[in-house]
């Protein structure tokens, strides 16, 4: 009897096992495996390959068959939980995974059919929003000096304050200072770094003659850097900040005191 799929090509043994438990419409689990043996040798009597590769894969698949079919006929093996077993399993096992390898390939082999069909679009902007440059470019401006080093020799410069306080004198009671002008110590610092083009952010800090200036100090050279008008930087880690001044400041500016009280 001659099967009309001798003339078909097959992947592998897997690949044919899996057309003829198709084609005779077995479940897998329960195959029977004379008859698929039989047709299976049919097959691999009419191959006509010079390639020993794959017919050494299609005599191993036959000789597994042959070998189970065998073991059919015998007794069953128990395991240790008395459970008979079934010589199909181990071959079970390999056409499911095959089975999952092979439908996950033709999966894969759709989507880039389908995706050979989309075409995107190059990006096209407005030249306006191509040339658009920030005003200030914050992180050129600020540099390897961070918030948090700022932060540190803020609190540093405090707790020098802390250490200028003579305690035999302020033992005797406290004397309470008027608040701290913020327009003039604005208008204080601007002068300062007018004249001096290039100081020590530290320096600055330390002549404040309290905790109240140095507060408005840095937040006077906080909206300077905002601004753009003066330029902080810092050589090494942990080292000295310097400031520069970048342009003159207007004295005659609004006051910070209407934006921080």
């Amino acid at each position: 009897m001659e099967l009309a799929f001798k003339l078909e090509k097959f992947e592998g043994p897997l690949d044919l096992l899996l057309h003829l438990i198709d084609k005779n419409k077995v479940d897998i689990y329960d195959i029977p495996i004379a008859e698929i043996t039989d047709q299976y040798m049919e097959y691999v009597d009419a191959m006509e390959t010079d390639d020993m590769d794959t017919m050494s894969e299609f005599l191993v698949m036959a000789a597994t068959l042959l070998d189970i079919k065998t073991r059919m006929l015998l007794p069953r093996e128990t395991t240790p939980e008395g459970e008979e077993e079934d010589p199909r399993s181990e071959l079970v096992q390999k056409l499911l995974e095959y089975k999952l390898y092979k439908y996950m390939s033709e999966e894969l082999r759709e989507k880039e059919s389908s995706a050979s069909l989309s075409i995107y679009r190059k990006k096209q902007l407005p030249r306006e929003v191509t040339g658009y440059i920030p005003p200030i470019d914050y992180e050129q401006l600020i540099g390897d000096t961070t918030l948090a080093v700022l932060n540190d020799i803020f609190r540093d410069v405090l707790k020098r304050q802390k250490f200028r306080v003579d305690p035999v004198r302020a033992s005797f009671g406290k004397i309470e200072k008027a608040a701290v002008d913020l327009g003039e110590k604005e208008l204080y610092i601007k002068a300062y770094l007018n004249e001096h083009r290039k100081t020590s952010f530290r320096h600055l800090l330390e002549k404040q003659k309290n905790k109240d200036e140095v507060v408005v100090a840095f937040l006077v050279i906080l909206e300077l850097m905002k601004t753009g008008k003066i330029r902080v930087t810092q050589d090494e880690l942990f080292g000295d900040i310097t400031i520069d001044t970048l342009e003159d400041i207007r004295t005659d500016d609004e006051s910070l005191a209407g934006e921080f009280l």
